[in-house]
């Protein structure tokens, strides 16, 4: 089933005012409903190795598992849709490839990336991540982050011994506590929602987190105006606040539903699971 008519994806990557390169990574289909976006880290220009090897990885794994995929499974020891598990499952590879980069190529030695994807299927949407980059979604003026950041500033809030004042004051906001490529295993953080018309997603690394707040991004992203011109809005945003890093953005809209069509494997499964 293609998605295509119901999901308007539009992306867009900036280099920033301060760095001589982009290191960040994107990619979307909306005929499959998929998006990843990742944002590198390393050393000269292995930052940029990184996010592209993630991407490619998660991105291609999960489309080619997804053409093999039954719809309307679910996961009985995790209680998670099987589509949710294809894009774990695709991340957790994804790191091994970026781990063995790292390991095999001196030149490679120390990178990593984070990563956030966005699947949307039969009416909801599986959001999974690594490290801070992030998704929101805008539903009836209600603007909410459906990550929560890897970093150390993200664990002190977490403990309730900092403010988010405090501990963005007193920690680097950089400083990210899980991703790829840095250790042989990860863990991915999965978040599953019902999807319905209207809805707008924003997928982002944290050049444009860093440098706007959720208030002008709001304000950006209520106008009236098409995706493009809502993508340019927010990365002029980004860099007139600084530009201190790479802008990567990735804009959903929902136009209308988009119910899979229950196969006949499916049909069989529920009357055996009665």
């Amino acid at each position: 089933m293609s998605l295509a008519e119901a999901l308007e994806i539009v992306g867009i990557s900036d280099t920033g005012r301060v760095r001589d390169h982009n290191e960040d990574s994107f990619a979307s289909d909306p005929d499959l409903g998929l998006v990843v976006l990742a944002d590198g880290m390393g050393g000269y220009r292995a930052g940029e190795v990184a996010s592209a090897v993630a991407v490619t990885k998660v991105f291609c794994d999960t489309r080619d598992s997804l053409l093999a995929l039954v719809p309307g499974q679910v996961d009985r020891e995790s209680g998670l849709r099987y589509e949710s598990l294809i894009v774990r499952d695709a991340i957790l590879q994804a790191n091994k490839e970026v781990y063995a980069a790292a390991r095999d190529h001196r030149e490679y030695s120390g990178m990593g990336t984070t990563v956030v994807a966005a699947l949307f299927y039969d009416n909801r949407l599986t959001c999974a991540h690594v490290g801070d980059s992030r998704m929101y979604a805008l539903r009836d003026s209600k603007f909410e982050q459906l990550t929560v950041d890897h970093t150390v500033v993200q664990e002190f809030i977490q403990t309730g011994m900092y403010s988010e004042a405090e501990a963005k004051a007193s920690f680097s906001s950089n400083l990210v506590t899980r991703a790829l490529g840095v250790e042989r295993e990860i863990e991915v953080d999965i978040h599953e929602r019902s999807v319905r018309p209207g809805d707008l997603y924003l997928l982002c690394s944290d050049g444009l987190t860093n440098m706007v707040n959720e208030a002008k991004m709001v304000k950006a992203l209520s106008k009236k105006q098409d995706l493009d011109a809502c993508a340019k809005r927010l990365t002029q945003l980004a860099n007139r606040g600084g530009g201190e890093d790479n802008i990567s953005i990735v804009l959903i809209r929902v136009n209308r539903e988009f119910k899979a069509e229950e196969s006949w494997q499916t049909q069989m499964l529920d009357w055996f699971n009665r």
